[in-house]
């Protein structure tokens, strides 16, 4: 019979590792959203729609990897903070587009900053060469593996 290895403390796997730090930086940016009353998923929602016209909600959940419902009850809570509107197509009433109201369109850069504050302080004591060599590491992990939905929690 085969014998079995002894497993491997947590902290010999390097996913340990990145979900150790990415728990905390984004444990982190959601306190902050918190205190403007903003979850991470109502952020990145904001964000994809802050500079364009309008998006379709499917795209939306297609580009933050959530189902049509998820986007649906964000964009119920979003409307219902006056961020967003909800607006169905003359010609199709089946379609709808979100778009930032102005007040979500003023919001966005603030959070932005937020969101800045927040890489700040858990990135700023790092050199710039560091910083950029983990960069590249994550963006090479997420080209070989395919990754495309945007990290919401």
């Amino acid at each position: 019979m085969a014998r079995l290895r002894s497993p491997a403390p947590l902290e010999a796997h390097l996913g340990y590792w990145l979900r150790f730090v990415s728990n905390h930086v984004s444990h982190g940016f959601s306190l902050k959203l918190e205190a403007r009353d903003v979850s991470v998923a109502e952020w990145v929602l904001l964000r994809e729609l802050h500079g364009r016209d309008g998006m379709m909600p499917s795209d939306l959940a297609a580009r933050m990897g959530m189902t049509r419902g998820a986007i649906s009850k964000l964009a119920d809570r979003l409307v219902a903070k006056s961020l967003i509107t909800r607006t169905a197509s003359k010609d199709d009433g089946r379609y709808q587009a979100l778009a930032l109201t102005a007040k979500g369109s003023a919001l966005v850069p603030e959070l932005a900053a937020l969101a800045d504050d927040n890489e700040a302080e858990m990135f700023g004591h790092m050199k710039a060469a560091e910083r950029k060599t983990i960069e590249k590491a994550m963006k090479e992990f997420v080209r070989v593996h395919g990754l495309r939905t945007i990290p919401i929690s």
